[in-house]
């Protein structure tokens, strides 16, 4: 048997928009990966949506790059949300 592939998993709970890290699962392929996660991280229906991830594929900034990535974003003010206004319709925001 060949080693399976470590996969993260993101679960969208019922409360929120945002899919969230909760750990890692083992797994021959993505399916499987998706049913390992769901019986690992969602027993007590805590999940409406659930996405797996080969963690090989995941790109991630180093610490150190940090400044270097991040610091030209200062200079762009426009990007700031005070220079919006939003319409009283929107108000979770």
């Amino acid at each position: 048997m060949s080693q399976w592939t470590l996969f993260e998993v993101f679960v969208r709970s019922k409360h929120g928009l945002n899919h969230k890290h909760v750990g890692s699962v083992h797994a021959a392929d993505a399916q499987m990966a998706i049913e390992n996660a769901r019986d690992l991280y969602t027993r007590r229906n805590e999940g409406v949506s659930i996405w797996v991830v080969p963690s090989a594929e995941i790109t991630a900034t180093a610490t150190d790059e940090k400044e270097p990535l991040f610091d030209p974003s200062e200079d762009k003010v426009y990007r700031h949300a005070s220079f919006y206004e939003l319409p009283d319709e929107v108000g979770h925001m």
